[in-house]
């Protein structure tokens, strides 16, 4: 009860508002997720399906919050950026941690039965979370450049490592005594001398990641995106947002301008986000 005596216990919750000004970057990963996409069967080195899931829920959690301008995911992690000027619950870290953990796990568990058919969960999967601030744009791009590095050096390791253990029958040992101390360019080696792999033609989903951003197109491109097979495939349904205009008659008018008949998708990309060819195109991700 709010105005009981024991109403004291409130005076020992700790304010835990951010920093105004400056960009936050949610990053969520999941928890011992080794052991979990063993025990559901993870395709190795990737799992697209997996993948999938994961782009999934970043969606719903940038379908609910239109402050986060862009996601990127690998693996079992995906990273969220928040405009700067954000007052999302009053910029209260725990708050808004929890809550986007919490939606993506949502997210996951319901829809895992789409991208797994025929595998149910075993057991629930869990993420943990944590927010970083970022003072300028120039520390989120190399936030966002260090994670999409990370993705090619764990990638081509995973690649080169799993194909040594899967096609050249070297155990698990093995194959990490052959890559130890090891170079990007010795490890494409391995893969096209041994495998006759090229890595540069490893799915650049595998490569690069998954960029998730807001884009703005047509209405005519609008329903065409909204027909049989929504805009990023029958998977991904991309969400558009209208806004109707009421007249004093209380009829709906199609606002007719061309800005006006703009509307928003959620779109998937998997692409370079460490050139300035990403951001020189997209500014609005870094408006405050």
């Amino acid at each position: 009860m709010a105005g009981s005596k024991y109403a004291y216990v409130r005076k020992f919750e700790l304010p835990d508002t951010l920093l105004p000004g400056t960009f936050m970057v949610f990053r969520l990963d999941g928890h011992s997720f080794h052991r979990f996409s063993e025990v559901h069967n993870f395709e190795k080195p990737n799992d697209c399906r997996a993948l999938q899931l994961m782009d999934q829920a970043a969606r719903g959690v940038m379908e609910e919050y239109p402050d986060i301008t862009l996601a990127f995911g690998e693996s079992d992690e995906f990273s969220f950026l928040l405009r700067k000027s954000t007052a999302l619950y009053n910029r209260r870290e725990s708050k808004i941690v929890s809550t986007l953990t919490s939606l993506f796990t949502s997210c996951y568990v319901f829809h895992w039965p789409q991208y797994f058919p025929d595998i149910p969960l075993r057991y629930p999967p869990f993420f943990d979370g944590r927010i970083v601030l970022y003072p300028s744009a120039r520390e989120v791009r190399d936030y966002f450049s260090w994670r999409q590095a990370d993705t090619h050096i764990n990638n081509l390791y995973n690649t080169t490592f799993w194909a040594l253990v899967q096609q050249g029958g070297q155990t698990a040992a093995e194959a990490h005594g052959t890559l130890k101390g090891t170079m990007s360019n010795q490890k494409q080696e391995i893969l096209f001398s041994r495998f006759n792999i090229n890595y540069n033609h490893v799915s650049v989903r595998y490569r690069k990641g998954s960029i998730v951003i807001r884009q703005e197109v047509s209405d005519q491109a609008s329903e065409i995106a909204c027909g049989a097979v929504p805009a990023g495939g029958a998977d991904h349904p991309a969400p558009t947002a209208t806004y109707p205009e009421t007249s004093p008659k209380g009829r709906i008018e199609v606002r007719s301008t061309r800005k006006e008949m703009q509307k928003m998708k959620i779109d998937v990309l998997h692409c370079d986000i460490i050139k300035d060819e990403f951001w020189s195109a997209r500014p609005e991700l870094l408006e405050t």
